[in-house]
């Protein structure tokens, strides 16, 4: 029996939407797939006109032109999301993830989940610099052993505010000149480091040094505290003169407990693999621009922190600032 012309129509549009499913017989069963599964089927069967894959398929056109103009704006949607995430990715210097890039993405109004967002990162290849690296003490505490090096800021004896509880520590940076060794301190509330100081070598001078760059920078309450690991270049006579000096109670880090000054170990973590991991320095020069360029341009002023609502640390005290204000008005 020979078919019309519209049966053979009707049973190549049947056929080929079964091979467009991987149907490897064009069962009638086929034509219940979902009605997403057939517009995405005529979507790429542009061959026969929408209206008569429509009539076979036994779905609305309408509704078909309306998945399509949805389809096209989440798409729109999708490369718009994308470039606002290259923007911030690279506007962090490649060290912002999807928990970070999310929040700067809503804080100006641009919704996206944090699983969307890692998505689209993984898409285009983006990932941040922060893989682990071991990191070894460089101080030497052996000759402070004793009881008189309390451990104040462990036990949280000091107000919540800003400048009242000081941290700090030494790394080393490798350069094609040798080694250069830097001091930094840091305020334990904001996370905003207050003053550093670079040296050829890791005597009590670099820690002295950091300190007058602190003093000379921002002025402190009496009765703040100091806290550092137990090495040689903070127990000194002469760091520890100069803090009695002005007033300033001095805290330690028990030994074998680096995680007593984890304020310290977590910025120089995140500096290592922000920057030192990622940089060759030829020169000791380059070193100490770069290390200062990172702190006072970009950790300080704009790079945001979990801990302190997603707020860089110069933000974070502006807002304490305000709400201060607030309160007395």
């Amino acid at each position: 029996m020979c078919l019309d012309n519209r049966s053979r129509m009707n049973r190549e549009i049947h056929v080929r939407f079964c091979e467009g499913l991987g149907v490897k017989f064009p069962l009638p069963t086929r034509l219940r797939e979902s009605t997403k599964v057939k517009y995405q089927f005529i979507q790429r069967h542009p061959e026969y006109p929408v209206a008569k894959w429509a009539e076979m398929l036994k779905i609305d056109r309408t509704g078909y032109y309306s998945w399509l103009r949805c389809r096209e704006a989440r798409h729109e949607r999708e490369a718009y999301l994308k470039k606002r995430i290259m923007e911030e990715f690279n506007k962090s210097r490649g060290t912002y993830g999807p928990d970070r890039i999310v929040k700067e993405l809503r804080k100006f109004g641009d919704s996206i989940g944090r699983e969307r967002c890692a998505s689209y990162m993984d898409d285009m290849g983006l990932d941040s610099c922060h893989n682990r690296h071991r990191a070894r003490s460089l101080t030497n505490s052996r000759n402070a052993r004793g009881d008189g090096y309390p451990n104040i800021l462990g036990k949280k004896e000091f107000p919540i505010v800003p400048r009242m509880g000081l941290v700090s520590d030494i790394t080393y940076i490798r350069t094609d000149e040798g080694f250069m060794y830097h001091c930094m301190i840091k305020d334990v509330i904001s996370g905003d480091v207050l003053g550093d100081h670079m040296s050829d070598r890791m005597t009590k001078e670099l820690v002295i040094n950091a300190m007058l760059s602190v003093m000379a920078r921002h002025e402190l309450s009496e009765g703040c505290i100091f806290h550092s690991d137990r090495g040689s270049q903070y127990t000194s006579k002469a760091f520890m003169g100069l803090l009695a000096g002005y007033g300033i109670r001095q805290s330690f880090s028990r030994v074998g407990m680096p995680g007593d000054n984890s304020w310290s170990e977590s910025f120089f973590a995140t500096m290592k693999k922000e920057l030192i991991h990622r940089t060759h320095f030829e020169t000791k020069v380059q070193a100490r621009e770069a290390v200062f360029e990172y702190i006072y341009c970009f950790y300080n002023v704009t790079r945001i922190q979990k801990r302190l609502g997603y707020l860089s640390p110069k933000q974070y005290l502006r807002s304490l600032e305000t709400e201060q204000l607030e309160a007395v008005a």
